[in-house]
């Protein structure tokens, strides 16, 4: 006997040139990691490494065995390119080069 009871949820990825969303129903229940995988998503990114697998929920990190509700969006992370915190550092040193109003100028 099949539960006729499902919830529609939606799993996300983008890449800068391209983003999917797909829409799926699922058994309440179902985790972030089932959903994924319920999916056919890491089939269609093969780039997607399910072992470092990052996840979360409307912009929210979440665990891979946090159960999902009616209306989810699931979102499948990418890995940072860049350290954050030294793209922040070479932003303040190009920022006090390039400050305006430093006191050199002429008016």
């Amino acid at each position: 006997m099949e539960n006729a009871e499902q919830i529609a949820v939606e799993v996300a990825y983008a890449k800068p040139d391209e983003q999917l969303i797909l829409k799926l129903e699922v058994v309440p229940g179902t985790t972030l990691q089932q959903a994924i995988e319920q999916s056919g998503i890491l089939d269609r990114f093969p780039e997607i490494d399910p072992t470092r697998l990052k996840a979360g929920v409307f912009g929210k990190l979440k665990k891979l065995d946090q159960a999902l509700r009616a209306g989810d969006r699931v979102e499948i992370y990418r890995p940072l390119i860049a350290d954050p915190k030294q793209v922040r550092k070479q932003r303040a040193a190009q920022g006090k080069r390039m400050k305006k109003g430093g006191g050199d100028l002429e008016a």
